[in-house]
């Protein structure tokens, strides 16, 4: 996060809503995509585009599997297949503590 920060600023780019999604690719891996408003060189930039469907939710870290279970459950009332996830944490574990609240958005690209 450190070095993406320090890139995004030595590009002097912002990054709006302080959007990061996590693309959890194993238990303890993931991909993170920042949100910039412009290329950051340096950077592998990636453009995500499609159908999207979302959800917020709000409690603790360790709530994420029953969020994603209630998530799979109201994407297929909807009948929106799933083809990605993205999970957008919002605060991170100390600022949630600070705040009282932790609002996780689960998003999905969707065919």
């Amino acid at each position: 996060m450190t070095r993406m920060n320090k890139l995004v600023g030595k590009n002097n780019a912002q990054i709006p809503d302080w959007l990061c999604l996590s693309d959890h690719t194993l238990k303890w891996n993931m991909n993170l995509y920042l949100a910039v408003d412009k290329a950051i060189l340096g950077a592998e930039n990636v453009l995500l585009s499609g159908t999207f469907y979302s959800r917020v939710y709000e409690g603790n870290f360790k709530q994420t599997e029953e969020w994603c279970k209630d998530f799979e459950k109201h994407a297929a009332m909807k009948e929106f297949p799933i083809e990605k996830w993205y999970m957008w944490y919002t605060t991170c574990p100390k600022c949630a503590k600070a705040y009282g609240k932790n609002y996780v958005v689960i998003i999905v690209k969707t065919k």
